[in-house]
């Protein structure tokens, strides 16, 4: 094939595929309108309350040079750790206890203000952009599980498998160049730099308290309505295809593969489904046939991957930052095969009931009352600045042992006089 075809002929499938999906739509109205509904009901009732104080609370943040403040703090940390600037802390504590996409969206701010490049920001992505604790625990664990104790085992495999993909994340494209440290008008101290560094980028900023509420309620709203469009693309997508039989298609070729392997054949659909949908995909691997342990380390590998739906997320909110989704792709993949090796683990070893005590507060059934949902809200906060307080931690310590080290010929050379 000449390579001049190529992205003629990728036009033509794409422009084929979409016109096969609208006509599927119209064929099948009424299961896309039940469709729709259902993801709007999903966005509404539970991604939007969950995700929305975060979004603007990281745009307010950032106004008033806390991403700085933090850049300079963390960079002795994050730089040997995961080969990227110190403000990607800020991204992976946000993304951490808020859920898919936040993570993303605050790594494409960083590579736009030019504190971090384009490599740089592919490794913060595939680090930074998790599943919310929440989630796992409430949702998956609790809701669809019935069995609360799994929340802290999917948790636990979950954060050291991102742990592991940041950690080899540190190899990608390892000779391309680094985004050197954020400047600070002081030379003193490291907390006294970073506050320097705060106040200088809060005044660049200057913008009024009003101005920049107001920005992050409408950029946050802006993200808002993007991830709703694609959940209710996706949960349309999804239901069309196994209204037409392609999902019962994929899913019988995955079940023997999966038979092969020595799964149940169940286990087919909750990857099929899991590729495009991880709240799809975790739901039919709860119900699948099976061990606990089996249907648990499929529901780790759907968090992991997250989904096409999340997926399209992402892509849309690094466009113009030269952040490329292959990587983050691959990253993803491996995530979900760490976090399902880790879950068997942890389950074989008798882990669970340990584990799970760790686990966010589970979701109540039915309806959520207005006191939970705020308490799931101050456990996200609080979460965040202890994970935020950790990191300071880690890095104060290894500034101090740094400055140890200086002085030791120093002191050596004291104690002989």
């Amino acid at each position: 094939m000449h390579p001049s075809l190529r992205p003629e002929l990728r036009t033509y499938l794409a422009a084929l595929l979409l016109g096969l999906f609208a006509a599927a739509v119209v064929v099948a109205a009424k299961d896309a309108f039940e469709a729709s509904l259902f993801g709007l009901r999903l966005w509404l009732e539970a991604v939007l309350p969950a995700l929305m104080p975060f979004f603007a609370l990281s745009e307010i943040l950032a106004a008033f040079g806390v991403i700085h403040f933090i850049g300079v703090l963390l960079e002795p940390l994050m730089r040997p750790l995961f080969n990227i600037p110190g403000a990607g802390a800020f991204a992976f504590a946000m993304g951490l206890v808020s859920g898919y996409p936040l993570g993303a969206i605050i790594t494409a701010r960083l590579c736009k203000d030019r504190l971090c490049n384009s490599v740089e920001g592919e490794r913060l992505v595939a680090l930074a952009n998790t599943a919310d604790p929440l989630f796992m625990a409430g949702v998956v664990a609790a809701g669809f599980f019935q069995v609360p104790e799994l929340g802290g085992v999917l948790s636990v495999a979950h954060y050291l498998g991102v742990l592991l993909v940041g950690f080899s994340g540190a190899f990608h494209d390892r000779g391309a160049p680094e985004t050197p440290p954020i400047e600070a008008t002081s030379r003193e101290g490291l907390l006294r730099r970073a506050l320097a560094a705060m106040l200088k980028a809060h005044r660049a900023d200057g913008r009024p308290f009003g101005q920049v509420l107001g920005d992050a309620v409408r950029s946050a709203m802006h993200s808002m309505l993007l991830i709703g469009g694609t959940i209710i693309l996706f949960s349309v997508l999804l239901r069309v295809l196994a209204r037409v039989g392609i999902v019962p298609l994929l899913s019988g070729a995955a079940g023997w593969v999966g038979q092969a392997l020595g799964l149940d054949r169940s286990m087919g659909e909750v990857l099929v489904r899991g590729l495009f949908e991880i709240t799809n995909g975790t739901q039919s691997a709860s119900q699948a046939r099976g061990s606990l342990v089996e249907r648990a380390a499929l529901a780790s590998f759907v968090i992991g991957w997250s989904g096409l739906a999340v997926h399209t997320q992402v892509a849309a909110v690094v466009q113009g930052t030269g952040i490329r989704l292959g990587p983050y792709l691959r990253a993803r993949f491996l995530h979900g095969v760490l976090a399902a090796i880790i879950t068997v683990a942890l389950m074989a070893l008798g882990m669970g009931p340990a584990v799970g005590a760790w686990a966010a507060p589970a979701a109540p059934a039915g309806p959520a009352p207005l006191w939970w949902t705020f308490g799931a809200l101050m456990w996200r906060m609080k979460t965040a600045a202890l994970l935020l307080g950790l990191l300071v931690v880690a890095a104060t310590a290894g500034a101090v042992v740094r400055r140890l080290v200086a002085w030791g010929p120093w002191i050596t050379r004291a104690g002989r006089l």
